[in-house]
């Protein structure tokens, strides 16, 4: 079953700096979009559906410290990981970034197999799921690395796609996810495939889900896509 690949921005003004972070991040398997400055990295914020930023400080253009801000002030952002890169070293810069919103603050140079495991371990936290982690949610688990789905006492047979849709929900319950986003998150953005398409595999979820009978823990949020709970 294929497992779903996570995307981090890498915001660089550095070219050969960008370059070994890219060559790096896509050695892991990891998805990777590039900025070279600050206000082409607001531009894919907004394009792009991301796990995970890597921000430089000093950046032509809009700054790091106030893209990291701005990314944060966004509720649908909140929850993404910044990991702020930057040559000031002093605590008093670490303590401005992380106060701004930055989720970890690496000091250059640094050694790109850290900032691989930082990596890690924070998409390890926002995407448990995706990163092989067990998740519950009410009477629903999913163990990722097993890629078996248990509701209450029954074992449930679901299809890879119905598997990337359910672990995407049970990673952030209660947020709204519209259908192009969840194109984005389950299909990826270089396939193109109709909205409707993720309909049909909803009612495929659901008829799985609710298969013993029980609540439907999936819900319709008109005009708007669809929620966990």
């Amino acid at each position: 079953m294929a497992k779903m690949q996570l995307t981090v921005l890498v915001v660089e003004d550095e070219p050969a700096q960008r370059e070994v972070i890219v060559y790096n991040l896509v050695s892991e398997g990891f998805r990777v979009i590039e900025a070279g400055d600050g206000n082409e990295a607001l531009l894919l914020i907004e394009e792009e559906e991301l796990d995970l930023i890597l921000l430089d400080w000093m950046l032509p253009g809009t700054s790091g410290i106030e893209i990291c801000r701005q990314i944060k002030m966004k509720p649908a952002f909140r929850m993404t990981p910044v990991i702020m890169l930057s040559a000031r070293s002093e605590e008093v810069d670490k303590v401005r970034g992380l106060e701004t919103g930055a989720d970890d603050y690496i000091c250059k140079p640094y050694s790109v197999l850290e900032m691989i495991a930082r990596v890690k371990a924070h998409l390890r936290r926002s995407r448990p799921g995706a990163a092989g982690e067990r998740l519950t949610h009410d009477d629903i688990m999913i163990d990722a690395e097993t890629h078996k789905v248990i509701r209450g006492e029954s074992e449930l047979k679901l299809g890879p796609t119905e598997f990337r849709l359910l672990t995407t929900f049970m990673e952030r319950p209660g947020r709204v996810w519209s259908r192009e986003q969840l194109l984005d998150r389950v299909w990826g953005r270089e396939i193109y495939i109709d909205t409707r398409t993720v309909d049909v595999h909803i009612a495929r979820l659901r008829k799985a889900l609710n298969q013993q009978g029980g609540q439907d823990p999936i819900r319709t949020v008109r005009g708007a896509g669809y929620a966990l709970g």
